[in-house]
């Protein structure tokens, strides 16, 4: 935590304080429901912040024959290499004590490194240096990082061994009050996790690593620019802060709520960006309504467990977690201190998911809800309401200077015409914006010219205002943009491209103007509308023929798309997409068979319905007699149709999406499919058979989990050499697989998971040396992997959970170098593991639990020194575990539940790095392990441990104790 935090916390606390003194004074006006307003309040610049005085990025402490002319000389380049500013104190004179010079160098350092040798303790110089650090650490929140260089960080923390030796020689003839001081700054930095030079191979490893972590540790800890154009926030933030109440011990549900466009993202925004570092977790979740619109297509309790797991995931920062319930985000948030931001929540049971309850979350916890629904609020109780209104003039006035001139005021000359131009626009956040950046550049005439236009488009309504600007845009960037509104917002940069680079010359540059107007924004190459400029769009298509919709551009309205396709000639050459959301539709949707016959020109066809109730809600009593050849994208959920019209030519087809369709086959003759990159069949159960694809020489994604009805896939799937993602789990029918399918030499990632019927892998499959990811888990009629699966280099992932028939592994998997996760879960059959995976050095997860017939512990777990995940629950063969567990020194989960027969732990267990060990249902375990106090989760229950050490409570990280009270344990 670096110095900016510190002046946060002391401004959060200033606000704090005025924040009780209010209470105190009017705590007895206080209602049941708090809504706070900002329309009233004069405008208000943001605080600012005082100036930092820190000089340098790191701060080595170090001694110097040690290491100064070898380790230290090495990481001082490549800091300097980096650009890492490091304080060195060549003209310092050395004495016993520290000068008031080097206490400055301490303090103005960004961060501390500890470079803690053999005789580092030999001097007072260092120690003194050491407990300085120590105050700036907990004083002002100083980042201090170790490296145990040559040295045991348990000789540092206890003091013994050499360390010790000389350690104590250095004290002779100090005070006792000295050497206390130097004991605990000792005992405190040897519990910093760090680097030790015996986990690594080379010291260029090592000085690269550490480099690395200073340089992003470096980049995290600067002030964040991306706020300093903010108007208000000020103000905002004084009223927020009455709303926190960050002093009190309670959970606080705050919401934050107002119209579209008024900024209630960009407020809590700011407000997470000063507040996020004083809090335990946190976590800012965006587009919530976006999202759950995604994820609907599950029911609510399916939906919960998604949401939940990507939530978890990012604020644990825990990317395979499990959610086997949804009482877990309870169980493992209970405990902390947590601040969370909602953002855009329309529906309750998105808070039913993440924030049902404040005792969901520990004391002093904060979320933040924004809404534009007041009711959703009140329904889940939170009554503590901020309002955002529209800003007050002068505040407007700096908001549309920001996007006309880059500054919050005019330049010199335009006061008078900015002032006029704001008051026409009136004060939306948005529309300042938008209008804004179309007067950006212009000259004082051409703002003369375009201001009588501006003021004769007006009518006070928000939808003038920011048609105007699109109004403005040439035709092409019209055209895009109504695309954009209609029918891809929130899609990625690369499906655009693919569906409409051929549409649009130089499509990139056509964002690019888009973006500089303010009507779309690009975040993670995903391109995004404002809700009120999508509407803008959709409103403006309606316009194009309000009473004949099969005469429009785009079809959005499921009012307006019924009548179209229930009509045999309602809909015309016009229409080149359909967007049909059936989410919320409950009526009968009838669907003529020659519906799509005028529609000549349809090149987008989405058809969305968000439930499993698709055969009753649409009524198509033939089958349809055409589909436009021009189609691009085809999304149609629940498909109600065994098969595509004979006449359906795919030729220009990019996408084909199929959920839950009742196809059982896609079309009769050989197609051509050279523009097709994406096909997903997900969950058409009925599907028998794929088409020839012969000519899908472009396809990177087929997916076709679900399947359960596939027999084989064709041959011609060889050609697809463009194949990137293949996925069959759950084509429970299928036997084999083609050789061809070695053809598809780009594959990344294959999922054959519960293939239940598949006994064999073909020997071609290893021809696909990119292959990261193979998953043939639940496949419990497969017997043998090909000895060929050594060619696949670049595996990362195995996945061979429950493959009740498997045996062995071949040993040429040895070969698969680069393969961090194995998971062998409940294979009941395997009875040994080659000693061949001990070549692959770069494992970093290892799960054997429940493979109940292993017949031994393979010892080339020794060798796995990168591993950090091993799991060897529920294994009858371990009675001891072998001391060679000692010997990785990275490892940070150790899962032994369920092992019956262990009896004794090596005394080398004690990992710095270990976060997790379980030991549940360990029946026959008396001893409590000798672990690191730098453990956090610490599970027990089941076993017949009766004494702990006594100071167990004292340890600094653990937060997950599980043990079942006996009358003999001992208490801590």
């Amino acid at each position: 935590m670096d110095f900016y935090v510190f002046l946060g916390t002391v401004a959060a606390t200033f606000f704090t304080l005025l924040g009780t003194i209010f209470y105190m004074i009017y705590g007895k006006f206080r209602v049941q429901e708090t809504i706070i307003t900002t329309s009233s309040s004069p405008p208000t610049s943001p605080q600012s912040s005082l100036s930092c005085n820190q000089k340098h990025d790191v701060f080595p402490s170090f001694h110097g024959a040690d290491v100064r002319k070898s380790f230290l000389s090495h990481i001082l380049k490549e800091f300097k290499r980096k650009g890492i500013d490091t304080f060195i104190d060549n003209n310092i004179e050395r004495s016993k004590s520290i000068g008031p010079e080097l206490i400055e160098a301490i303090k103005g350092s960004k961060i501390a490194v500890v470079l803690l040798s053999k005789d580092y303790a030999s001097s007072s110089w260092c120690l003194n240096e050491l407990v300085e650090i120590m105050k700036c650490r907990k004083m002002l929140d100083q980042t201090v990082m170790t490296i145990f260089y040559e040295v045991d960080p348990t000789d540092v923390k206890k003091q013994t061994g050499d360390f010790g030796k000389v350690f104590k020689k250095t004290c002779m003839g100090k005070t006792n009050a000295v050497s206390r001081k130097w004991i605990e700054a000792l005992s405190e930095v040897a519990t910093i996790a760090g680097e030790h030079s015996i986990n690594w191979d080379t010291e260029a490893a090592m000085i690269e690593k550490i480099s690395t972590d200073i340089s992003n540790k470096l980049n995290n800890s600067t002030p964040l620019r991306d706020f300093d154009g903010l108007v208000g926030m000020g103000a905002h933030m004084e009223k927020l802060e009455l709303l926190l109440c960050l002093d009190s011990c309670e959970v606080r549900m705050i919401g934050i709520w107002g119209p579209p466009g008024i900024g209630k993202t960009t407020i809590v925004r700011f407000l997470y960006n000063q507040l996020s570092s004083s809090f335990e977790l946190s976590i800012f979740m965006e587009n919530i309504k976006t999202m759950h619109t995604i994820l609907a297509s599950s029911d609510d309790y399916s939906a919960k467990l998604i949401l939940q797991r990507q939530f978890l995931s990012k604020i644990l920062d825990h990317k395979d977690i499990e959610i086997p319930h949804l009482r877990v985000l309870q169980e493992r948030l209970y405990n902390k201190k947590v601040l969370v931001v909602l953002d855009d929540v329309d529906q309750s049971v998105q808070l039913d998911a993440l924030a049902k309850e404040t005792r969901w979350f520990g004391p002093r916890s904060r979320i933040l809800i924004t809404t534009q629904d007041r009711k959703l609020l009140k329904a889940h109780r939170i009554n503590n309401i901020y309002k955002v209104d529209l800003p007050n003039s002068d505040d407007a006035l700096q908001i549309f200077c920001m996007y006309a001139f880059g500054q919050k005021t005019p330049y010199d000359g335009f006061y008078k015409l900015a002032r006029k131009v704001t008051w026409l626009v009136g004060n939306f956040p948005l529309g300042l914006r938008v209008v804004g950046s179309y007067f950006r550049e212009m000259s004082k005439q051409e703002w003369r010219k375009e201001i009588p236009r501006l003021r004769a488009r007006l009518d006070g309504k928000i939808e003038s205002v920011l048609k105007f600007s699109y109004d403005a845009l040439c035709d092409e960037d019209k055209d895009l943009f109504l695309h954009i509104a209609c029918f891809f917002n929130h899609e990625s940069i690369e499906k655009l491209e693919d569906f409409l680079g051929k549409t649009f010359l130089d499509i990139a540059q056509r964002f690019h103007v888009l973006a500089e107007k303010s009507l779309i924004s690009i975040n993670s190459n995903f391109v995004e509308m404002h809700d009120s400029l999508a509407q803008l769009g959709k409103e403006i298509v309606r316009k194009q023929s309000v009473r004949e919709p099969g005469q429009r551009q785009f079809l959005v309205d499921a009012r307006d798309i019924s009548e179209v396709l229930a009509d045999d000639t309602a809909g015309g050459r016009s229409v080149i997409g359909i967007y049909l959301d059936l989410h919320r539709n409950d009526d009968v949707f009838n669907i003529s068979e020659k519906a799509f016959e005028g529609m000549s020109n349809l090149q987008f066809l989405r058809v969305k319905n968000f439930g499993n109730l698709f055969p009753a809600i649409v009524c198509l009593p033939h089958c349809l007699t055409y589909i436009s050849r021009k189609l691009r994208l085809l999304d149609w959920m629940y498909f109600p149709m065994t098969c595509f019209p004979s006449k359906f030519n795919p030729e220009f087809l990019v996408e084909l999406n199929m959920w839950g369709s009742k196809l059982e086959k896609l079309w009769e003759e050989i197609q051509p499919l050279r523009n097709l990159k994406r096909m997903d069949l997900f969950s058409s159960k009925n599907l028998k058979e794929l088409p020839d694809l012969s000519s899908a020489t472009n396809l990177e994604v087929l997916n076709l989990n679900g399947c359960s009805s596939l027999v084989e896939l064709p041959f011609s799937i060889g050609n697809a050499t463009k194949l990137l993602k293949l996925e069959l789990s759950g084509c429970s029918s299928l036997l084999e697989l083609p050789s061809s399918i070695g053809n598809a030499i780009n594959l990344q990632t294959i999922d054959f998971s519960h293939c239940e019927n598949l006994v064999e892998l073909p020997s071609s499959i290893g021809n696909a040396t990119n292959l990261k990811e193979l998953d043939l888990s639940c496949c419990s009629s497969l017997k043998e992997l090909p000895s060929s699966i050594g060619n696949c280099t670049n595996l990362k992932k195995l996945h061979l959970i429950c493959c009740s028939s498997l045996k062995e592994l071949p040993s040429s998997i040895g070969n698969c170098t680069n393969l961090k996760e194995l998971h062998l879960t409940c294979c009941s059959s395997l009875i040994k593991l080659p000693s061949s995976i001990g070549n692959a050095i770069n494992l970093e997860k290892l799960i054997l639990a429940g493979c109940e017939s292993l017949v031994e512990l393979p010892s080339f777990i020794g060798k796995a020194t990168n591993l950090k995940i091993l799991n060897l629950g529920y294994l009858s063969c371990l009675v001891e575990l072998p001391s060679f567990i000692g010997n990785l020194h990275k490892l940070s989960e150790l899962r032994l539940r369920g092992c019956k027969k262990l009896q004794v732990l090596p005394t080398n267990i004690n990992l710095e790095f270990l976060n997790e060990l379980d030991l549940t249902d360990c029946i026959l375990l008396k001893t409590f392990p000798v672990i690191s106090t730098n453990i956090k989760r610490l599970h027990l229950r089941g076993t017949q441990i009766e004494e702990v050490p006594s100071s167990l409570r004292s340890w600094p990280r653990l937060e997950d104790l599980q043990m079942l009270y006996s009358e003999n344990l001992s208490e801590f």
